[in-house]
């Protein structure tokens, strides 16, 4: 009984840990997104871009996010297009300047706002 028990506290803090270490990533990446600016182009809540052209980030899947944003780093190094890589001279130097916790912040924090985005089924 009292093994289960441990074992049964030690599950419910792992997973309470985990949950803060979201929240903390979460609101890192809304500090990243202020801090580079992202809202002068995507709008101030992620779904209302300047241009109609711009993309909605707002709830768009973390790992997209970290896809295009690690692409325009390397489009931005000037790797090879086999290296799956995205070209735009704005969205390029953006990148450039995010480290990977960065990336992974944003990601996270874009992905948890509320958004016009849907799935049909």
């Amino acid at each position: 009984m009292k093994k289960t028990t441990i074992a049964l506290a030690g599950a419910f803090l792992f997973a309470a840990g985990s949950m803060m270490a979201q929240a903390a990533d979460i609101a890192a990446g809304q500090a990243a997104f202020k801090k580079f600016t992202c809202a002068s182009c995507h709008g101030a809540d992620a779904k209302t871009p300047i241009n109609p052209a711009y993309p909605i980030l707002a709830g768009q899947h973390a790992d997209y996010l970290r896809h295009a944003l690690s692409a325009y780093q390397r489009g931005q190094k000037g790797a090879p297009a086999t290296a799956n890589i995205r070209k735009n001279p704005i969205m390029g130097a953006m990148a450039a300047q995010l480290k990977p916790a960065d990336i992974e912040n944003i990601a996270a924090y874009l992905a948890s706002l509320p958004s016009p985005l849907s799935t049909q089924e």
